[in-house]
Order: C-alpha cells, then sequence, then structure tokens
C-alpha cells in the first residue's frame, strides 16, 4: 500500500527514544538534531509503556521471529560462539527469546515517542539515527556518537542491543506506528519559521 502525502513536507515518521537514550539524558539533544534538519515535532510524549504496548508493537508471526533467530545465529556463527549458549538451536526459539529481550529492555524505563514531519522524513530520521547496529554507525549519527553497542555483546548478556532510538523504516510502517502510538487526536499542526513560510 503506498502513501499518497498532500504535498512532500507533509510526509510523517513515526520515532521512539528508547531507554538507554532516555537514561543518558539524550532526549534534547536527539530532538535537537531532527529539528536542525527542519523537520517539524508535530505530537511528542514522554510515557511508561506497559508489557501489552510493546508486545503489540513488535511483530508476532513465525517468519519475524525466526528472522530474528536467524540473525542471533549469524552473529555467533561470527564470532565463534557456541549457540548451544542459549539452550537451543532452535531459530524460532531463540528468536522468542531475542524478542522477550527486546520486550523487557522496552519497558525498563519511560520512552519518548514522537512524530516527525518534513520532505523524505522516513528517511532523513534514518539517516540522522545511524545504522541500526552501533558499532557500524558513522560518528555524527546518533546512534554513531552515542552508543558502541552490538549484537555479539547483547547475545552474550542475554538482552536486547541498545541502539538509543526507533525509527520507522517505510511510510507505511510510520503510518501504522503513528496509529497504534497517537492515534489521529493528538497530531498538531502548526507553521514552522523558516521551514514552512
Amino acid at each position: 500500500m503506498m502513501v499518497v502525502m498532500k504535498h512532500p513536507k507533509e510526509e510523517r515518521t513515526y520515532v521512539m527514544i528508547k531507554p538507554d537514550g532516555v537514561r543518558k539524558g539524550l532526549t534534547g539533544e536527539i530532538i535537537k538534531r531532527f529539528e536542525q534538519r527542519d523537520l517539524k515535532v508535530v505530537a511528542l510524549e514522554m510515557f511508561q509503556p506497559t508489557h501489552a504496548q510493546i508486545n503489540d508493537h513488535y511483530p508476532k508471526d513465525e517468519k519475524w521471529i525466526t528472522r530474528l533467530g536467524e540473525k542471533t545465529s549469524t552473529t555467533y556463527e561470527k564470532y565463534g560462539y557456541d549457540l548451544n549458549e542459549l539452550g537451543t538451536t532452535d531459530l524460532f526459539e531463540i528468536g522468542k527469546m531475542v524478542r522477550g529481550w527486546v520486550i523487557d529492555y522496552m519497558i525498563s524505563a519511560p520512552l519518548v515517542k514522537m512524530v516527525l514531519q518534513g520532505t523524505h522524513a522516513v528517511d532523513v530520521v534514518r539517516k540522522i539515527a545511524g545504522d541500526t547496529m552501533p558499532y557500524k554507525a558513522d560518528m555524527g549519527t546518533i546512534r554513531g556518537d552515542f552508543s558502541i553497542d552490538s549484537p555479539a555483546l547483547a547475545n552474550k548478556e542475554k538482552r536486547a542491543v541498545m541502539n538509543i532510538v526507533h525509527c520507522s523504516e517505510t511510510p507505511e510502517e510510520a503510518e501504522h506506528e503513528i496509529k497504534h502510538w497517537f492515534g489521529a487526536s493528538k497530531i498538531h499542526d502548526y507553521k514552522r519559521f523558516g521551514v514552512d513560510e
């Protein structure tokens, strides 16, 4: 399904500052980086998520969960670790374990959720955030500047990768996540000086 916008400046995306971003005191810095690129904050809220909210945020289908297990297996193989450390070599079971670590991580502290609007918002936000694996992220990106975490370390410690922020990958995903986290009533419309005029 293609999302058709009235004007290129109206593209919206969803961003969530994760527990490590909140705990490191990066909320203001992260928002500043987005606003400096002429992205407009049209919704913003700090909240403590419930297990159910986070559980509903992440896919539950077998294919997606098995993919998590495959990524974990690839990481273990790359670094010469024994997959049996996890108590199983079944990729679906490992994926369920990793998904559980992610949920535990995401409910461990308050989160900041926001909707950003602007030209190519989805792609621009992902560029500013950097690679989802912080150890690969370029300096100058949010993840490259504020995290060094990796899946190898996270898997060894049986936890999720701490990568500061979540950003929608596509306009379709953004639309779904905005609806899930904000509904339609909490999105604001205003003109930003120098951007919308």
